[in-house]
């Protein structure tokens, strides 16, 4: 071969090995680019991580939270870094497609049904943590309520307007109203506390109770005593009454109860499920920008 023909064959080479180069990088811009896209995807995934376990930490703290303005802050912080996991979530996917990972993607692809199944879930924590019933409940009972049974017991100092011959029956009568407003007092809590709605209406039968022997101990207490002399306690049974009311349908709602149960008892394994998935994610873009280094 001439001179003039070697060199048209080395040019024909060149340009064929170019050319085989481009084909195999040009995709991906190169492998400078390709090192970028995945040093960020990297990143990203860490970060969507942090996100997620921090949002899943706030909704369990609203949970725990002890006042409406607390519950209120974390649930929507909780909120806040979801929407941080959100934007993680859609930067990250084009860059496995664009890098061609299809084991990353699918990762991604499973974090997203599994994160859906904990939303589920962490939606109606969140509802229930911010209403807080439970607390409102005991706030009643331990405030409105133990208020009006203190001056309904001070009001029944009613020695003075009870005649010698019925002294003693009179005393029993005021001891039975105590009493049994005294034990309403006491199974106020349980009924706060329960998460069973048949042990529930077990409690408000016995306060039906409770309260009907108050009544009665009322309306016998009349026949001894002047009218007047019972206005202040009738009026302030009827306010305990009230709040007792009050304190039951709080109560009923069960919010906090409920949220507790859900953060305790089914929660959990739908935070590990997510959080695996994301190391599992962490683990083999690890390993890609290992291979990539070689």
């Amino acid at each position: 071969m001439t001179t003039l023909g070697k060199f048209h064959a080395l040019r024909l080479a060149f340009a064929v090995t170019v050319s085989t180069l481009a084909v195999g990088t040009g995709c991906h811009g190169g492998p400078a680019t390709v090192m970028t896209e995945l040093s960020e995807a990297n990143r990203l995934a860490a970060d969507l991580r942090v996100q997620f376990n921090q949002a899943a930490d706030a909704s369990n703290r609203a949970v725990m939270a002890e006042t409406d303005e607390a519950s209120i802050a974390f649930a929507s912080e909780a909120q806040q870094t979801g929407a941080a996991v959100d934007r993680d979530v859609a930067a990250i996917g084009p860059l496995l497609h664009s890098v061609g990972l299809p084991n990353e993607s699918q990762l991604l692809e499973q974090f997203g049904e599994r994160l859906a199944a904990y939303r589920s879930v962490d939606r109606t924590v969140l509802a229930l943590a911010v209403e807080n019933t439970n607390l409102k409940a005991q706030r009643l009972s331990f405030g409105a309520a133990r208020s009006a049974a203190d001056r309904f017991k001070a009001d029944l100092v009613l020695a003075p307007a009870i005649q010698a011959k019925d002294r003693c029956r009179g005393e029993a009568l005021v001891n039975q109203a105590v009493l049994a407003v005294r034990e309403l007092q006491t199974v106020q809590g349980p009924h706060i506390a329960s998460p069973d709605e048949a042990a529930m209406t077990s409690i408000e039968q016995q306060m039906a109770t409770l309260e009907g022997s108050t009544a009665s101990a009322l309306a016998a207490l009349s026949g001894l005593v002047e009218p007047s002399a019972l206005a202040a306690a009738q009026a302030d049974f009827a306010e305990f009454k009230s709040v007792g009311s009050q304190i039951v349908t709080l109560s009923r709602r069960n919010s906090n109860v409920r949220s507790l149960d859900l953060s305790l008892r089914v929660k959990p394994p739908l935070t590990a499920a997510c959080d695996d998935t994301l190391r599992a994610l962490e683990r083999a873009l690890a390993s890609e920008g290992s291979k990539a280094t070689r």
